[in-house]
């Protein structure tokens, strides 16, 4: 039986890798992106693979509804919702516009993609679904040295991270695996297209990125972590999260009762 993979922002970057790379391990690919002419770029470069493409907006209602009715209708074994912007400034500073493009491509469509196929791969009894985030998400708790502050952007990575940890838990026994990918900075375009000129800056590769991906669901990882090399670093989040979750009291902490 064929493996069928739904790539979100196939155009470049990550997303491109991974269908490289897919396509490469045998799969029949659907990629989604904004540039047509990419998307028939890489059918043009991958002639022997099956290619459906999907011209798309996910910033929009109608462009994440069209990508999610695909995710429902069919039998997607893999689902990698990689699209993204950047938008990387304060708050104050970015536009209501820009707000809602990077809330809607970051956090509306992978939850209304991944509720779509998530109930034909518990069906089947078998998927895996990717969430592309980033290690800004584990940056909430820095100072304000730490520039730039960028609080929309790392609160969407944020709950990529906690939407994949849970939903892995209520898939468990299903057959379906979820993981969360958290790149550091990456050699891509993404940072371009903001004006960020990041050429001086140490990056990981894409294709080393989609790597790790992969061989964390091979591992079994829930939260993948590519450029970290001690992994208990990560499990010590995790810990000090659920003794936070757990340490939760109906009565009021002490340090809130007047003195």
């Amino acid at each position: 039986m064929s493996k069928l993979a739904l790539v979100t922002g196939a155009t470049s970057g990550i997303g491109e890798a991974f269908a490289e790379r897919l396509a490469a391990d045998g799969y029949d690919l659907i990629i989604v992106g904004r540039r047509t002419d990419r998307l028939d770029g890489f059918v043009a470069d991958h002639p022997g693979v099956a290619v459906r493409t999907v011209a798309a907006d996910l910033s929009t209602a109608a462009g994440i509804d069209s990508v999610a009715e695909i995710c429902a209708a069919q039998p997607l074994t893999m689902l990698v919702n990689n699209a993204g912007v950047a938008h990387y400034m304060p708050m104050a500073d970015l536009s209501a516009d820009r707000a809602r493009e990077l809330v809607n491509v970051k956090v509306l469509a992978p939850t209304m993609l991944t509720r779509a196929a998530v109930a034909g791969m518990q069906e089947r009894g078998e998927g895996q679904i990717v969430n592309v985030a980033g290690m800004i998400a584990f940056s909430g708790p820095a100072d304000g040295s730490v520039m730039p502050r960028r609080a929309v952007y790392g609160g969407a990575l944020a709950n990529l991270v906690a939407m994949s940890q849970i939903l892995s838990a209520e898939l468990e026994g299903t057959g379906v695996q979820v993981e969360v990918l958290c790149p550091g900075v990456v050699a891509t375009e993404f940072h371009e297209r903001q004006g960020l000129d990041l050429s001086a800056v140490p990056r990981m590769t894409a294709a080393d990125v989609v790597t790790a991906g992969l061989r964390g669901l091979e591992l079994g990882e829930v939260v993948c972590a590519p450029g970290v090399e001690d992994a208990g670093l990560l499990d010590a989040v995790f810990r000090a999260d659920l003794a936070a979750f757990g340490g939760q009291s109906p009565e009021l902490a002490t340090r809130y009762r007047a003195g």
